[in-house]
């Protein structure tokens, strides 16, 4: 064939080649797809849906006692498939839809059994599908987060009705002022991915949780060592990794600001392990390994609100911070409150999410951070990151609260006396974590 041939078969190929391109690079109403964008958000959506099963499942599992090793794992599982048929059926039209107008408290029911998302239909630069499943790990992980508050003494039962109820008027309404375009989006919050939707939230349940239904039987007199470790480090290196997802996900682009977000992700990580650490060493004599992979879920929960709008300095602080704060935030609602948050859920989460969405404010616009909003000064963002902290805790506290006395009054919420001592794996599921 000669070389003339050669050339105009490959001229012919290019112009088909650029001729079908607007047909698949573009979508409904003349968005067009980044494949990129959309590359980054799949493979976020399987690390976060990984820090649930079996990250979070694994870190919570090693940490009870060995009666109650499968309960912990079985309500991580539950919880993934109940809410994802919430999210469909639902919740993320609560959360993101608008029912054709802009609603500052809640989502229409525009998007009801995903009504329109179809293969064609965009958001911004992916398919919507891709941000609907991406937003519904965040709306498993949640929940799934505050069974640390209740184990081993809750019901199967009412766990799987709270998780569906609190998901409807607490997880949703929230998700939708900060990130649906309610009205702590228009005031200007910043929460990159989930300072207040997720952290605060679970926490301030999980506390709920643990003096509604009060202390597991012998706490604090009797000493409840995690049974396993090596499970919960094993579990704690799933939710590390999964995290990147988490954070540099919500960039919901494949830019500087998902890679900026990594970087600090990491950074608050690894400042929050050594600085529990430290304070640990220093108060107790010995560094332990509990220490130290619970310092590193402090500063992951601590940086999540801040991880698009800080740089490495600001996220080195923020960690060092995490640690310290919630170390002690931890010794004083165990030893001192004496409220048993059996898995420590709101002393880190909670208390994470609270200390990540204030210090936002103050370095967002220093060491390396992505700058202030035009206009915004430090101490009015701090002003509006203060008005979002407290509106989620006063919303999530009395809402939880309601749920899990009417729980309590019509299916009750807790286990008796002797089906807590025998365990809940055998009481409620017929089956032991290990057969030896």
């Amino acid at each position: 064939m000669q070389n003339k041939d050669i050339s105009t078969i490959v001229q012919c190929t290019s112009v088909v080649a650029l001729a079908l391109l607007p047909v698949t690079a573009l979508a409904q109403d003349g968005a067009q797809l980044d494949s990129g964008d959309t590359a980054w958000l799949l493979t976020s959506t399987a690390l976060v849906l990984f820090m649930t099963i079996p990250g979070l499942s694994l870190f919570y599992a090693g940490l009870v006692r060995t009666k109650n090793v499968l309960s912990v794992l079985m309500q991580c599982f539950a919880i993934t498939c109940v809410v994802s048929i919430v999210w469909l059926v639902y919740g993320y039209s609560l959360a993101f839809g608008d029912g054709g107008g802009a609603n500052a408290w809640i989502g229409g029911l525009d998007k009801v059994f995903h009504a329109g998302v179809d293969r064609a239909a965009m958001s911004g630069t992916i398919p919507e599908t891709v941000f609907s499943m991406f937003q519904m790990t965040f709306a498993i992980i949640t929940p799934a987060l505050i069974v640390g508050g209740f184990a081993e003494r809750m019901k199967f039962s009412s766990m799987l009705w709270f998780s569906v109820l609190w998901l409807t008027l607490v997880y949703a309404p929230v998700c939708h002022w900060v990130w649906g375009g309610g009205w702590l989006s228009e005031m200007g919050l910043l929460d990159f991915a989930g300072g207040t939707v997720v952290h605060i939230n679970a926490g301030v349940a999980a506390l709920v949780a643990a003096i509604v239904m009060g202390n597991r039987k012998g706490f604090p007199g009797t000493h409840m060592s995690p049974h396993n470790l090596t499970i919960t480090v094993t579990g704690a290196a799933m939710l590390w990794v999964g995290w990147f997802g988490f954070n540099a996900g919500s960039a919901v682009a494949a830019n500087g600001d998902a890679g900026m977000a990594m970087l600090v992700t990491h950074i608050g990580a690894a400042a929050g392990s050594l600085a529990w650490m430290f304070s640990e060493w220093l108060k107790h004599g010995k560094p332990s390994v509990l220490g130290i992979v619970t310092g590193m879920v402090a500063g992951l929960g601590t940086i999540t609100p801040a991880s698009g709008f800080v740089g490495p300095g600001g996220a080195l602080i923020i960690g060092i911070a995490a640690g310290i704060v919630c170390f002690w935030a931890t010794h004083t609602v165990k030893r001192v409150l004496h409220i048993d948050d059996s898995l420590d859920v709101f002393p880190v989460h909670g208390v994470g999410g609270i200390t990540g969405t204030l210090l936002t404010a103050i370095f967002v616009g220093t060491l390396g951070g992505a700058g202030l909003a035009g206009g915004v000064s430090m101490g009015q963002q701090l002003g509006i990151q203060i008005v979002g902290v407290v509106a989620t805790i006063v919303w999530c506290a009395v809402v939880s609260f309601i749920l899990f006395k009417v729980l309590d009054a019509t299916i009750g919420l807790r286990v008796s006396d002797e089906e807590e001592t025998e365990g809940l794996d055998i009481v409620l599921h017929e089956e032991r974590g290990y057969n030896l």
